[in-house]
């Protein structure tokens, strides 16, 4: 498979013409991966549009490519969002992670009641760049012509208010409802995932008043590192793009 990157900065190609991919990007195709002239290389801007070439040259500071074919993959509609809870360890970033490579358009730090791991002061930003950085390696890795947003922290009054635009599924092993009998419509998904202990059952009925979906997965718990990157896998299935 050729090597993916992404320019940020690359707004448009032709094939016949060439590409470039400088900075950070450059240096660890060339230093890390070892990319050298005439090596097969994709790059793109993390917003549909994606070139693919042969690279004519290569040193640290920049990388430039032959393009021989150019794609523009529209973003997909309806958008699948997974409002994750901010979890202790690692685990919300494993969920981030998997969920970028899944397939998910957006994601979003969800401060959770119940949540042991708090973004505070400095680490609110540290935080969000730490999840953006995620994102940014995961759609590499994954080869996507689009990179998922992340979003500001939000409260749980923040994240009720999304039920007024977008149709919100509540992750929960006591919904009465299971996720594959779901009927999705034109508006944009929202899945919500708790902490390790949970939503709290304040949490639960702000949200089902507010109009969201309180909805299980199977018959088994799964972690909060897990059931996000799984709902987003039924939903691929249920809206075509598997």
């Amino acid at each position: 498979m050729a090597h993916f990157y992404l320019n940020e900065f690359l707004l448009s190609a032709e094939i016949g013409g060439t590409a470039e991919l400088v900075g950070a990007e450059a240096r660890h195709a060339v230093t890390v991966s070892r990319v050298k002239p005439g090596d097969a290389l994709t790059m793109g801007n993390g917003a549909g549009l994606v070139v693919s070439g042969t690279v004519r040259t290569a040193d640290a500071t920049q990388l430039t490519i032959d393009v021989e074919s150019v794609q523009l993959e529209p973003a997909a509609a309806p958008a699948i969002w997974l409002a994750q809870a901010l979890a202790k360890g690692d685990r919300d970033e494993l969920a981030v992670q998997a969920a970028t490579e899944l397939g998910v358009d957006g994601v979003i730090p969800w401060s959770a009641s119940r949540s042991i791991s708090r973004w505070e002061g400095a680490k609110v930003v540290k935080g969000h760049d730490r999840w953006v950085a995620i994102v940014r390696e995961a759609t590499k890795q994954s080869v996507r012509a689009w990179m998922p947003e992340v979003a500001d922290l939000v409260s749980t009054k923040q994240l009720v208010a999304l039920a007024a635009s977008a149709q919100v599924l509540v992750l929960d092993p006591t919904g009465e409802q299971a996720l594959t009998e779901i009927e999705t419509d034109t508006r944009d998904v929202v899945l919500v995932v708790g902490p390790e202990g949970g939503i709290a059952d304040q949490e639960l009925h702000a949200l089902r008043t507010a109009g969201a979906s309180i909805v299980r997965l199977g018959r088994t718990v799964l972690r909060t590192s897990t059931a996000g990157p799984a709902a987003i896998a039924v939903l691929s299935a249920k809206l075509g793009r598997w």
